[in-house]
């Protein structure tokens, strides 16, 4: 693999080349950020429901089988306060933000916590594609409209008492059906694809096939292997069809791509590609970079 020096000025030569840049961002990307849902970070806000539920992060807390909603409000909003309601725009996307900001380019992302928007990324310009945790929705999707939280969430992590439950009165209910209400996150098949969701689709969509003949970057963040068919296999599989295409992957331990192989796939890591058949020299305009995500974008920033 190319030194680090190297790999920064192929990333640059490919931004001034760029006509069309995508961004495709996942959870690593925000816990570079410094939002991360484990370690101190989780410990520090978290020690009564560690205690009480023996909760080991906030992502695998997100499934525990709470007994009543008072107690899965207790968390969920609290959880929600941390990540999202109270948590302002982090420097890594703001320096985001200034890297592309004068030029051509779409966000398509699998992160719910609006960083981007805090950022000031436009909301056009943005595909969030799992929901976000500012929006309420009917559990039951009875109905394709969303509710902003904020206000609500306030008032349940405000009404937290010591067995870690909201007060009854607060919990959301649907004012179409009367069910309850749920975060706006793509966990089961009631998730509510909203009026805006499938306009941003649309607009992601259509900038990817105006960018079909043009010179474009992938630029490719924090993805792993949680749901890799929504911007991780995509990306790869766009960059080998299209020659003119390049992609910029930042990842901590996950820089293989996978190649079919035999009528399978396999992974093959950056420094092996050079031994395989790879269609259209993928292997030159494939940039791998495990290295900190912001130190990166301050070296291109320059």
């Amino acid at each position: 693999m190319k030194t680090l020096s190297e790999r920064i000025e192929q990333i640059q030569e490919a931004m001034d080349d760029a006509e069309y840049i995508v961004i495709g961002a996942g959870a690593g990307l925000s816990t570079a950020a410094g939002i991360d849902y484990g370690g101190e970070r989780f410990k520090e806000n978290f020690a009564d429901y560690i205690e009480k539920y023996d909760m080991t992060d906030m992502y695998t807390a997100g499934f525990y089988p709470f007994k009543t909603e008072e107690e899965k409000w207790g968390y969920w909003s609290k959880h929600i306060y941390l990540n999202c309601i109270n948590m302002g725009s982090t420097s890594l996307y703001e320096k985001l933000y200034d890297l592309v900001k004068d030029r051509n380019y779409f966000v398509i992302t699998t992160n719910v916590d609006e960083q981007f928007v805090k950022a000031g990324f436009p909301s056009e310009k943005i595909f969030a594609t799992q929901g976000s945790y500012n929006y309420f929705q009917c559990s039951k999707a009875c109905h394709d409209k969303l509710y902003k939280n904020t206000k609500i969430i306030e008032q349940m992590v405000d009404s937290i008492d010591e067995e870690l439950k909201i007060s009854t009165e607060l919990i959301p209910k649907c004012p179409v059906c009367g069910e309850l209400m749920d975060t706006n996150l793509r966990k089961d098949n009631y998730f509510v694809e909203d009026e805006h969701w499938h306009m941003q689709n649309r607009a992601y969509r259509n900038f990817l096939d105006e960018a079909k003949n043009h010179n474009a970057l992938l630029f490719e963040f924090g993805i792993g292997y949680n749901t890799p068919g929504i911007i991780r296999f995509p990306f790869e599989t766009m960059t080998f069809k299209i020659p003119h295409w390049k992609l910029a992957r930042f990842n901590r331990s996950h820089l293989e791509v996978a190649l079919e192989y035999h009528k399978t796939y396999r992974l093959v890591p950056p420094e092996m590609l050079e031994k395989y058949d790879v269609s259209n020299k993928f292997n030159e305009r494939y940039v791998p970079m495990s290295e900190d995500i912001e130190m990166i974008i301050d070296e291109l920033l320059k």
